[in-house]
């Protein structure tokens, strides 16, 4: 390269920027811990096969979002249009005998919920979050009366009599859910694995760009809205993806897909698991799937308002310690054996009183954060101490 009639040699900085990408996309132990014990899932927990297959598809679903919005700051209150549409194209395929291999009908479903994502993510492009908001939640009010008025989708009774062929010719489904988890599972780790390299690419680090600042990102020369077009079509293929593998493990779909609730519920996924870092829409998944599924258990009724209780505390007092504030509230119920309307009471008494103790609070988890970093600073320069030992000439 030629500078002002200067050669300026790039390799080095070449080399610097592979090396930097290199070192994003390897392979932290926690990170393959966490995948080990997925793994170790499906022969510890033979009787959660069904429940787990559930969170494995909500936690692509999540994967999905978390794209879109930790990553491109595009934010979603309809989310389930491609979710549902994957689901509606894969039973329909399975359905009418077009194609009822799973694989290959997944990867067609993937397809058509990306090719809808597509043509509205033109529509996304337009006006800012609040627009956005209304666009997305407006196509999937569209498509959820599409279904409702279609007759070769069910309408309102559901796309019944879906029949599924083995997974590949071999791997059957059965009714305890073996088949169904880990075939889900294989799907989630590969797209997982893609979306991570993905992220860690040029492509995604100017994504990043974008979603802190579009104006200076188009300032330094990156097409925005080519980026924009680009990720919202990768994961409204993903949601679509998990909406099929919903339908082929369940061999039904219904209007439920598409509902509001379900775009809701995995925003909330991604929120309680943190945005932006891929494990956060898993994470997430898992918690929220474990704590509805615990609730409805116990209070069938009004689990709907312990699970607003616990997430209100964790906006208030942060994620840790607002969900052992919610689990502390309703453990005290539960033991005194209250009612609801006098458990209601119990909770605003509370939540006024740690409100007025916020700040104490807040200062007290702040010095409990600040000695943990410290520790961990400190087992660090340790380690990095006796490596330096180990690696001197002599030692």
């Amino acid at each position: 390269m030629s500078v002002i009639g200067q050669q300026v040699d790039l390799g080095p900085l070449i080399a610097r920027g592979r090396a930097s990408f290199a070192q994003r996309a390897r392979w932290s132990v926690p990170e393959i811990t966490f995948w080990l014990i997925v793994v170790a899932s499906v022969f510890l927990l033979p009787s959660k096969h069904l429940i787990l297959t559930e969170i494995a598809i909500l936690a692509l679903f999540a994967l999905s979002l978390d794209l879109i919005l930790g990553y491109a700051g595009i934010v979603s209150l309809g989310h389930a249009a491609f979710f549902g549409f994957g689901a509606y194209v894969a039973g329909i395929l399975a359905k009418y005998g077009i194609v009822k291999e799973p694989v290959l009908a997944l990867l067609v479903s993937g397809l058509a919920a990306a090719v809808v994502g597509f043509i509205t993510s033109f529509l996304v492009l337009r006006g800012s979050d609040l627009t956005r908001l209304m666009v997305t939640l407006g196509v999937a009010l569209v498509l959820r009366e599409i279904a409702n008025r279609l007759d070769i989708t069910g309408g309102a009774d559901g796309l019944q009599g879906v029949v599924m062929e083995p997974v590949l010719g071999h791997f059957a489904f059965d009714i305890f859910g073996k088949t169904a988890y880990i075939y889900s599972l294989v799907v989630l780790f590969i797209l997982f694995v893609l979306a991570r390299r993905i992220v860690n690419s040029p492509f995604g680090l100017s994504l990043r760009s974008v979603h802190d600042n579009p104006l200076r990102a188009s300032a330094i020369g990156i097409h925005v809205n080519g980026r924009l077009v680009a990720i919202y079509t990768l994961a409204a293929g993903y949601a679509g993806i998990a909406g099929a593998l919903l339908t082929q493990s369940t061999q039904f779909a219904s209007l439920s897909v598409l509902d509001f609730e379900r775009s809701a519920d995995v925003m909330l996924m991604v929120i309680i698991g943190g945005t932006g870092y891929l494990y956060g829409g898993l994470i997430g998944a898992i918690l929220f799937k474990l704590v509805q599924d615990y609730l409805a258990n116990v209070t069938p009724q009004y689990w709907q308002f312990w699970l607003g209780l616990a997430l209100v505390m964790m906006i208030m007092f942060g994620r840790v310690y607002g969900a052992i504030i919610a689990a502390f509230i309703f453990g005290w119920c539960t033991v005194l054996k209250l009612p609801f309307m006098q458990s209601i009471v119990f909770t605003v008494v509370l939540v006024l009183v740690l409100g007025l103790a916020r700040p104490h609070v807040l200062s007290f988890t702040a010095k409990i954060t600040e000695r943990a970093n410290a520790l961990q600073r400190s087992v660090r320069a340790r380690f990095a101490r006796k490596s330096g030992e180990a690696d001197a000439p002599g030692a």
